[in-house]
């Protein structure tokens, strides 16, 4: 399946602008790579945002090179327990990034939206803005190159699209085949069942592994290709503490802390306070917006 050029166009307001102000115009004559994460966002994490930069290395690896890389926050349509209203999560993205990073932009196209948009299309529209409507990439040796898009998210979304029946078969391998992922392995995880149901597009599937802190000396020989600090910071943990007037300190960025204690985000939320409570509302999350 090719993607739906027509249905962006559609979807597009009049005067909207795609971001580009750190997008790497030029590459060397590998190929160019650009990284998206479509997600809640609410609130954006430090693990959010570290994702990006532990994929970068990754690519490194695989012959690529990352020209950029967006955060694409869900609308409002999706209603997801815990979602605060679009303009608020979008503007705690940009607070996340804007002085803190040099490739990291953020993309209001799907949460400005009024519909939900899935993320086949979301791709789609970055294939289109990026390929399409600018050309591609210019490599050093005059070449222009399409930039490959892929979808950048946790292991969560991996089990949930293996699963048959809670993702679109058309959007799977729409994904999968013709994009591609990189697949950040979370603590607690557990991602080779899951893979074993998707061996059929396995070259486009690029996992990012952890290293446990009690492999690390065991398998200090490879760790120039896998990542030795594991992460299991959560929005929906954030969430839970700002309910219980705990502290976030250190587990998103100050400027996005600010964000929320002023315009007091979070902590009115109908969320449960108990361990068996905490369970559900992460199994609650959604299939692909966590």
């Amino acid at each position: 399946m090719a993607s739906d050029f027509a249905f962006v166009k559609r979807m597009t307001p009049e005067g909207y602008t795609f971001p580009s102000h750190r997008l790497r115009r030029t590459c060397s004559p590998g190929q160019p790579l650009v990284l998206v994460a479509c997600g809640s966002f609410s609130p954006i994490t430090f693990l959010h945002l570290r994702m990006f930069p532990m994929a970068r290395d990754h690519a490194r690896n695989e012959g690529f090179e990352v020209i950029g890389g967006y955060l694409s926050p869900v609308s409002d349509a999706y209603e997801k327990k815990g979602l605060a209203p679009a303009n608020h999560r979008i503007r705690m993205c940009e607070l996340a990034t804007e002085n803190t990073s040099k490739w990291l932009m953020v993309d209001p196209w799907e949460a400005e939206n009024p519909t939900y948009i899935p993320t086949a299309r979301v791709l789609d529209h970055f294939d289109y803005e990026i390929n399409h409507v600018m050309g591609g990439v210019e490599c050093t040796d005059g070449t222009r190159k399409a930039a490959k898009i892929v979808l950048l998210a946790g292991a969560d979304l991996i089990q949930t699209i293996s699963t048959p029946e809670v993702w679109d078969a058309r959007d799977v391998d729409h994904i999968l085949g013709n994009f591609g992922v990189f697949v950040l392995e979370r603590t607690g995880t557990e991602l080779d069942s899951a893979l074993a149901n998707l061996r059929q597009w396995k070259k486009n599937i690029h996992v990012i592994r952890q290293v446990r802190p009690d492999a690390w000396l065991a398998s200090w020989a490879a760790a120039d290709r896998q990542q030795v600090v594991t992460n299991d910071i959560s929005s929906t943990k954030v969430r839970l503490l700002l309910k219980r007037d705990m502290s976030i300190d250190y587990l998103i960025p100050d400027d996005v802390i600010s964000y929320i204690y002023e315009h007091h985000l979070y902590h009115e939320l109908d969320l449960p306070s108990d361990a068996k409570g905490k369970k559900k509302v992460e199994a609650a999350a959604g299939p692909s917006k966590g």
